[in-house]
């Protein structure tokens, strides 16, 4: 399994026919964000590698992850009457996930700036990016936590699943046009969260707990901007696209089914483990709400990493991921009551598993793809170049 190679023949074929197709019509990027990060791009030096820059990127939104994880590990910090999450942390969060988005922002002009462009290039930073949806959310999660002043961990574990549906849904876009049409909501919300970390930090999260408007709470305002933004601005354009190559008789797959296929994984991941909290026993969201969004987080950001390579490389979508055999049969077992008594060690045991399958994943496909264009990932260095 060590050196398993998942990326087959015919996708490396795919990978060497294919070029870079994106459209950004998105404002606060286009007139504010890429002038900022054509600036910033000049300060790092021309021997730095792309793919080093994607890579911290997400090593800070890890970081952040996991310091708010310490600070706030079941979501109640933010609740009256609780023990709150330092100011300090709030502006450390708050700058690292905009350091992160910046970086994010100039990988790729630092690609283009060193002539280093690849499609390991895009496959790692999009594939990072799928990953960083869990840690993202997970970690927006504390400004409200839950209580009474805050959102339950279920009506945040749905909110967790528009936002990876609508990262998918760029992915399933350029599945079937060849363009990846670059969604509104993630500039909007990376800026606007790192502004709302700061300012927790100031006014303190007590602050949360006032009406926006009338009875309108902040918490709801959270809520409906996540659903508005999915169901008003990224669905309808992501549709809009679609049809319109289907108008112009440019999509690359002819069938429905084989257009949907992208989607049977995650729904059948959203199905899994929504049965799994509804009929779990022990309550296990209300007992572990952190590991199991981590664990869903995970399978999902394996899913779409398959689904990046198979756009990539014109190759059809795998119809179900492995990963969720070993879901299926861990659900199948607690809430028929056969091991409903070891059910949150399983959880940590499917978490675990994930994540080595996920990283094993990662780095077969990096190493893979390196190997075949005769370059190093974290290096602009070519091999054999002494």
């Amino acid at each position: 399994m060590a050196g398993y190679e998942y990326v087959s023949p015919e996708q490396l074929a795919g990978f060497d026919k294919y070029k870079y197709s994106a459209v950004d019509t998105n404002p606060l990027s286009l007139y504010v964000m890429h002038p900022f990060w054509n600036t910033i791009v000049k300060v790092f030096p021309t021997w730095l590698a792309p793919n080093l820059i994607t890579f911290s990127g997400f090593l800070l939104v890890v970081f952040n992850f996991l310091l708010m994880a310490y600070f706030d590990p079941d979501f109640y910090a933010s609740a009256p009457g609780q023990k709150h999450v330092p100011d300090w942390v709030w502006i450390v969060v708050g700058i690292l996930n905009f350091i992160a988005y910046t970086l994010d922002g100039v990988d790729g002009k630092q690609a283009r700036r060193t002539n280093s462009s690849t499609p390991l290039g895009e496959l790692f930073d999009h594939g990072l990016d799928s990953w960083s949806c869990v840690y993202f959310v997970v970690t927006v999660y504390s400004i409200f936590g839950r209580g009474s002043t805050g959102v339950s961990v279920f009506v945040l574990y749905l909110l967790l699943w528009v936002v990876l549906f609508s990262f998918i849904l760029s992915h399933w876009e350029k599945y079937n046009t060849g363009i990846l049409f670059l969604p509104w909501g993630y500039d909007i919300s990376q800026v606007t969260i790192s502004f709302v970390y700061i300012v927790t930090a100031v006014v303190g999260v007590e602050a949360w707990y006032e009406p926006f408007l009338f009875n309108f709470l902040y918490r709801d305002l959270f809520t409906t901007m996540i659903i508005g933004c999915a169901l008003c601005v990224t669905l309808p354009m992501s549709l809009l696209n679609f049809f319109r190559s289907y108008k112009n008789n440019t999509l690359k797959h002819n069938s429905v089914y084989e257009a949907m296929v992208p989607f049977f994984s995650p729904c059948l991941l959203f199905i899994l483990s929504t049965a799994w909290i509804l009929w779990s026993p022990s309550d296990i969201l209300e007992i572990h709400p952190r590991v199991f969004y981590f664990m869903v987080g995970t399978a999902f950001a394996n899913i779409t990493c398959q689904l990046i390579v198979c756009q990539m490389s014109s190759t059809r979508c795998p119809t179900l991921n492995w990963l969720l055999a070993p879901l299926f049969l861990v659900v199948l077992a607690v809430n028929s009551g056969i091991a409903s008594s070891i059910e949150n060690g399983l959880l940590y045991t499917l978490a675990a598993v994930f994540t080595v399958a996920h990283v094993h994943y990662g780095v077969r496909v990096v190493k893979q793809l390196s190997s075949h264009f005769q370059i190093y990932p974290f290096s602009l260095k070519k091999p054999n170049s002494d």
